[in-house]
C-alpha cells in the first residue's frame, strides 16, 4: 500500500474538520512558545505543517516561518490562518530547501505519519537544512506502533501512522547528528500521547 498517498489524500479529504479540532491550547503549544522564545531570531521550518496550528502560528509571532506539508488542502488552511508563512508544498523524506536554510526547526505531529522505517531518513534531512548549532522541536512516539484507522476523527477517512518508541527514537535522533536536549510526554488533544523531543544539530 502507498502510505504516503494515503496521508496526503487523508490530510486533504479531513482538512476543515482537522482544523476544526486543532487548536492553540495545551500542554503541546506551551512547549512550542518556549521554543520559539528560546530561538534566536531567524528562519523556522515548521515541517509537516498541517493548517499551521499551533506550530506555525506560535513561531510567526518572533520569527520568518516556512510551513512545508504534503497536503494542498493543509497548506491552503496555513495560507488562512497564518498569512505570514510561506507555504511549501513537500516531503519530510527530500526536504526542498538547501543545506543549512533555517536557524529552527519545528515538526508536530508528522514524522509519525511516515514508515517508520525511514525515520532515520528524515531525522538526517532535518539536520541537513539545519544550520550548524540550530535547535529542532520534534514530536515523536512514546510507544512503538504502526497501523491504519479507517475512520479518523470520524470522518470515514483513512489514516496511517507509523512510530518507534523513546530509545529507537533517541538512538535515530543522534545517529542523525542531533544532541538529545530534553523531551517532554504530553496527551494530544487528538488523542493518543506522543513525546515533544528538543534537539540541537552537531556543529561542524
Amino acid at each position: 500500500m502507498d502510505e504516503k498517498r494515503t496521508v496526503r489524500d487523508g490530510y486533504d479529504a479531513i482538512a476543515d474538520d482537522y482544523a476544526a479540532q486543532r487548536t492553540l491550547d495545551g500542554r503541546g503549544t506551551d512547549l512550542v512558545r518556549a521554543f520559539a522564545a528560546d530561538l534566536p531570531e531567524g528562519r523556522v521550518l515548521d515541517a509537516g505543517c498541517g493548517g499551521g496550528v499551533p506550530a506555525s502560528a506560535v513561531l510567526a509571532e518572533r520569527h520568518d516561518v516556512v510551513g512545508m506539508d504534503l497536503s494542498a488542502e493543509q497548506l491552503g488552511h496555513l495560507r488562512e490562518n497564518v498569512p505570514a508563512a510561506a507555504p511549501v508544498a513537500g516531503d519530510l523524506t527530500d526536504l526542498p530547501f538547501s543545506a543549512g536554510a533555517f536557524d529552527g526547526l519545528a515538526s508536530l505531529f508528522a514524522v509519525i505519519h511516515v514508515p517508520r522505517e525511514r525515520h532515520g531518513d528524515v531525522f538526517a534531512e532535518f539536520n541537513r537544512v539545519l544550520r550548524p548549532g540550530g535547535e529542532a522541536l520534534v514530536v515523536v512516539g512514546s510507544d512503538a506502533w504502526e497501523g491504519r484507522n479507517p475512520d479518523w476523527l470520524d470522518t470515514g477517512t483513512e489514516m496511517f501512522w507509523s512510530f518507534y518508541g523513546p530509545e529507537r527514537n533517541r538512538d535515530l535522533l543522534r545517529d542523525a547528528g542531533f544532541t538529545v536536549e530534553r523531551e517532554e510526554l504530553v496527551n494530544d488533544e487528538l488523542g493518543g500521547d506522543f513525546l515533544f523531543v528538543r534537539v540541537t544539530a552537531e556543529g561542524e
